[in-house]
């Protein structure tokens, strides 16, 4: 019996028959759909914002001399503040591009493994799979209800133990980026405030300096959100590959 639940979650782990709803009984092996190739979409992505933060940075560091420069008694051209402030729209532009795309096919993905994670273990979850998209447009609600969602897929898509209980997978990675994440988005709105705001040389310079530093801590958020993902996808794939059976729940100990 086994066996033949096995070969059949590694068969059926390619298409998806599920609904969309909330299923508070298990699903079977056929509800399962392969986040792989999601995966690889969503870390090209976020390979691409985190290319265009660096270019931000880059771009705002040559801003900052001209404004440095100019603070300083020298005289900059006109053609070369253009060129600046064309440089910089343009890469801004790309990060919005890049994160609107990310955005779009994360969500996708957090999705399909939410769903996937349904089967390999429905006690796992405070939340049910909508929230997979929804808490992230939940204002201030975001902060953490997205986070519950993938903590709960997490721990579902553990490996199992010799008695089919889940095994402890270390959180670190994903404290890391959920801390790295709630921590860009809470400071690159002050920081976007402030220089918005910035009338003086002096003011635009240390606005230009808070903008590098935001898209710094964006591109960190980028690469463990990269991590998270290939893990999470690698754990759900192997899950799959053993059979895709509901974990029953962890029998009591006497003590």
């Amino acid at each position: 019996m086994c066996t033949t639940a096995a070969d059949a979650g590694r068969g059926q782990f390619q298409s998806w028959a599920g609904s969309p709803g909330w299923a508070p009984e298990p699903l079977g092996p056929d509800q399962l759909r392969s986040p792989v190739g999601l995966a690889r979409a969503v870390c090209v992505l976020l390979g691409a914002a985190a290319v265009a933060d660096v270019l931000s940075i880059a771009a705002g560091v040559h801003a900052r001399m001209l404004y440095a420069d100019e603070a300083d008694g020298g005289r900059v051209d006109e053609v070369a503040w253009n060129h600046a402030d064309n440089l910089y729209r343009s890469t801004g532009a790309l990060q919005t591009l890049t994160f609107l795309a990310t955005v779009v096919v994360f969500l996708v993905w957090l999705h399909r493994v939410r769903r996937n994670a349904e089967v390999f273990d429905p006690s796992a979850h405070t939340l049910r799979p909508g929230w997979a998209i929804g808490g992230w447009f939940v204002p201030v609600g975001n902060l953490w209800l997205p986070y519950r969602v993938v903590s709960g897929v997490w721990s579902a898509s553990a490996p199992l133990d010799g008695l089919g209980h889940r095994s402890f997978v270390p959180r670190g990675l994903l404290n890391a980026w959920w801390a790295a994440l709630v921590a860009d988005q809470l400071v690159s709105r002050g920081v976007t405030r402030y220089y918005a705001g910035a009338e003086t040389g002096d003011e635009m310079v240390h606005g230009l300096d808070l903008l590098a530093a935001t898209d710094a801590l964006d591109l960190g958020a980028a690469v463990l959100a990269i991590l998270v993902v290939r893990r999470l996808t690698t754990m759900q794939s192997r899950r799959a590959e053993l059979g895709a059976f509901p974990a029953g729940p962890r029998p009591s100990r006497a003590h």
